[in-house]
Parts: C-alpha cells; sequence; structure tokens
C-alpha cells in the first residue's frame, strides 16, 4: 500500500493535537518534550512527503475553480 502525503498529515495533526491534550492533563514533563519533538520531525517529513508526492492534474488556472467556472462552460 502506497502512503501519500495526506496520509501523513492526518498523522501529524492526531500527534500534535494528543499533545495539546497532554498539556491539558498534566502528563509529565519528558513525555511532552519528546513528543513534541517527534511531533516537530514528523511535521518536517510531511512537508517533504507533500512536496515531492508524485500527483499530476490535467487542470490549468484557465480552468479557474470547478464549483464556479469562468468562460469554459459546457451547454
Amino acid at each position: 500500500m502506497k502512503t501519500n502525503g495526506i496520509f501523513y498529515l492526518v498523522v501529524t495533526t492526531i500527534v500534535l493535537v494528543a499533545l495539546t491534550f497532554m498539556v491539558f492533563y498534566n502528563v509529565p514533563f519528558s513525555i511532552i518534550f519528546y513528543t513534541t519533538v517527534g511531533g516537530q520531525l514528523l511535521l518536517i517529513f510531511t512537508i517533504y512527503k507533500i512536496l515531492t508526492d508524485d500527483y499530476s492534474t490535467k487542470k490549468t488556472f484557465d480552468d479557474w475553480y470547478e464549483d464556479y467556472p469562468i468562460g469554459k462552460e459546457e451547454k
């Protein structure tokens, strides 16, 4: 199974939201510190994966937005 950048983005979000709950519930500082460092490393890795993801599209800027087409409406 090939994981894409969005999967890593979701995991990073869950880790950082869990970190917020750990701070709220007074988890020991060492666990919070290492989770923060791990979350920051995961964020950097996520950015790398998203920017290097093999994604291509046939859309151009002339297509504008799909929900608000400008000039290219098919009738």
